[in-house]
């Protein structure tokens, strides 16, 4: 095991190479230092003539809990905050777009529930297995923010029909329910998700590296020509519904563990 931080290791066991998330404490949050240790350790892995596919995962019973509400906060009482959610979400889009465009295969070994902006990293992935106790969840409604880069890739992954009913309802959906929906490709005991990524990355090192750099870049560039573009409508989306007023009282509900309350905002329409 190597860390490249206490919050990010990694780890070679060829044909593959892991990138784990280990920030329990924040249920594996994305933080800005986060986005930028996911994308050193892809690069790193790039280099790595012997890894084939990469098998992204968390620590605990969490997958990823999506972005950090605690720093989007601290943020807020920046007097560049505007700026920074800025940066942020473009520091996010590149991470994506790096993945989407990665010339090896790369695996989401989903061990718990993968929320919000952790569902974008899921789904950027090629291929999801997920555990049996695994669920999604998209709350952005009930924190007042945008899910500018989910809603693009679910909608790719399974229709806009499907991703719909996901984004704006806010409901969990159980590992079953994902798999009936083409979100999981695979669902496996909760003890065994890396070896099945393993076993699926053993069987992806019998191909050729150029064919499936050019199958991603077919499905990814051609099919999903539109794809790329909508991410980047979607990352100007998420950083702007921070600065609103639904933002703030959202994520101030969530990190005091009460119900927003709409009706206290003043808009005027």
């Amino acid at each position: 095991m190597i860390a490249i931080s206490d919050n990010v290791q990694i780890r070679k066991d060829v044909p593959s190479g892991t990138i784990i998330i280990n920030r329990p404490d924040r249920r594996n949050a994305l933080s800005r230092e986060i986005v930028a240790m996911l994308k050193e350790a892809f690069e790193d892995f790039l280099m790595e003539r012997s890894v084939k596919a990469v098998i992204v995962t968390g620590t605990g019973t969490t997958f990823c809990s999506g972005a950090d509400l605690h720093q989007i906060k601290e943020t807020s009482l920046e007097a560049d905050a505007m700026t920074r959610w800025h940066d942020d979400a473009e520091q996010f889009l590149d991470l994506i777009q790096y993945m989407l465009e990665y010339p090896k295969p790369v695996l989401t070994a989903v061990n718990g529930w993968a929320v919000g902006t952790g569902c974008a990293l899921m789904l950027a992935g090629d291929i999801v297995v997920a555990s049996e106790n695994a669920h999604i969840l998209m709350p952005e409604a009930l924190r007042g923010l945008s899910s500018g880069f989910t809603a693009p890739l679910l909608s790719f992954r399974i229709g806009v029909g499907q991703a719909t009913k996901i984004l704006l309802s806010g409901l969990p959906h159980s590992a079953d329910e994902c798999s009936s929906l083409g979100i999981f490709h695979e669902v496996t005991g909760d003890n065994f998700v890396w070896a099945r990524c393993q076993e699926l990355a053993s069987q992806i090192a019998l191909g050729a590296r150029e064919s499936h750099q050019m199958t991603k870049q077919i499905l990814n560039s051609t099919i999903g020509e539109n794809l790329l573009t909508q991410l980047h409508i979607g990352a100007a989306n998420t950083a702007a519904a921070r600065t609103t007023p639904a933002a703030c009282e959202g994520i101030d509900a969530f990190l005091e563990k009460r119900e927003p309350d709409w009706n206290s905002l003043h808009i005027v329409e």
